[in-house]
């Protein structure tokens, strides 16, 4: 498993110093961009000036505080003449840096980077599988995610998908963040994401929004494979599917499953009992509760970041018990976030879109998987490397995400 990795990369510089000039350009000769240093004690602007009258160099930035030069476009042999300026300490070809994509520590402790599916290598290659993000809505021109403009649909107020809160596009870019080099990376990268506004720009909605939400989710069953739910209510679990029930959300859930779409939704953060909090505490969706990870690694020596709890055990605001069918890492979590901006946040909320990024790997190759075997799949593909708490309700140590054989 790689680690996380931030890091500004250049292109090597060699240094241009006292050349002799040579004269007029030819093929050979091709036109670069260059940083001219000067002595510390020159005019940096007089200088310049000097230098586009001579030389016919095209002068850009001119720096005069933290270093005393200039930036300029010119062939190679007006850098070399430049060079020999007794004005001029050196010139030097400019340089390319770029931000390198992070690995978000979820991403490492799923072992995303080990997927022969998400085929993490810093190209960006958009994966043929849609997930659904029931949520805020999502960030629409966000740069670092494949968003369907044709899937957006509004249950909530406001004039369209777009986010208002950050919520939903923090889920999606965990889901399937694109994998380029640019910003974070997620757990099935490119995957093309469907934005389903049902909450509003302070997280809130009626459920019979959320039923706006899964009805056309349901309508789209045909091209939709994966739908995440990082949002909840309480309420119980009124029986299984086809039995008499009077809970219209548990219904179209039932009926959206039945048309095939596979159903991930947060355990909750109360700290109580997922049986509690629906859709939790359905039966036919994976519910999810938080890992607590801060390195992105077992063992337990992660040493906390964004806030405090024990390492590489469940979260303590997560909800547990009997319903929970996966754990996966939901602290501190790197992800896109509205404005075309990032964040770190926490909450079984950011645990629910890895699973629901392994439940997209798993589609892209069975595709013809029901989501009762996609459940089973992903169970039994999971480890239980992580630290089960003595004091767990239910008994029950669930398997920690892993995606690396998917």
């Amino acid at each position: 498993m790689r680690k996380a990795l931030l890091a500004v990369l250049f292109a090597s510089c060699p240094v241009l110093t006292n050349v002799s000039p040579v004269s007029a350009a030819t093929k050979s000769d091709p036109v670069g961009d260059y940083i001219v240093v000067l002595d510390s004690n020159q005019n940096a602007q007089a200088v310049a000036s000097d230098h586009t009258q001579a030389h016919a160099a095209s002068v850009g930035h001119v720096y005069s505080h933290a270093l005393t030069g200039y930036a300029a476009r010119m062939t190679k042999s007006q850098a070399e003449t430049v060079a020999a300026d007794d004005r001029v300490r050196w010139v030097q070809p400019d340089g390319v840096a770029k931000i390198s994509r992070t690995f978000p520590t979820g991403i490492n402790r799923v072992d995303a980077d080990a997927s022969p599916t998400a085929r993490i290598n810093g190209v960006n290659e958009p994966m043929a599988v849609d997930v659904a993000v029931i949520d805020t809505g999502v960030d629409l021109d966000h740069p670092d995610l494949n968003v369907y403009f044709g899937g957006a649909k509004n249950c909530s107020d406001g004039i369209s998908a777009d986010d208002g809160n950050g919520h939903g596009t923090h889920v999606a870019g965990t889901v399937a963040a694109k994998d380029n080099l640019h910003g974070v990376v997620g757990v099935a990268p490119g995957a093309r994401i469907w934005p389903v506004r049902v909450l509003n720009n302070r997280g809130f909605g009626l459920f019979s929004q959320i039923i706006c939400g899964i009805d056309f989710v349901t309508a789209n069953a045909d091209q939709i494979e994966v739908a995440n739910m990082s949002l909840g209510g309480f309420g119980n679990d009124d029986g299984a599917c086809g039995t008499v029930n009077r809970d219209a959300m548990h219904q179209a859930i039932c009926a959206s499953v039945a048309a095939g779409v596979t159903y991930v939704v947060a355990a909750g953060n109360e700290r109580d009992h997922a049986a509690n909090h629906i859709p939790a505490a359905y039966d036919e969706v994976i519910t999810v509760s938080a890992l607590a990870d801060f390195d992105g690694f077992p063992g337990g020596s992660g040493r906390p970041t964004c806030r405090r709890d024990v390492d590489d055990t469940i979260a303590d605001f997560s909800n547990f018990g009997a319903d929970i069918d996966l754990i996966a890492p939901g602290t501190c979590i790197l992800s896109t976030w509205r404005g075309g901006r990032y964040a770190t946040i926490s909450g079984t909320s950011m645990a629910s879109p890895h699973v629901a990024g392994g439940a997209a790997l798993y589609k892209v190759t069975n595709p013809a998987a029901s989501p009762a075997q996609v459940k089973s799949a992903l169970q039994n593909a999971g480890t239980l490397n992580w630290t089960w708490p003595a004091g767990d309700p239910d008994g029950v140590q669930e398997p920690l995400l892993n995606v690396a054989t998917l």
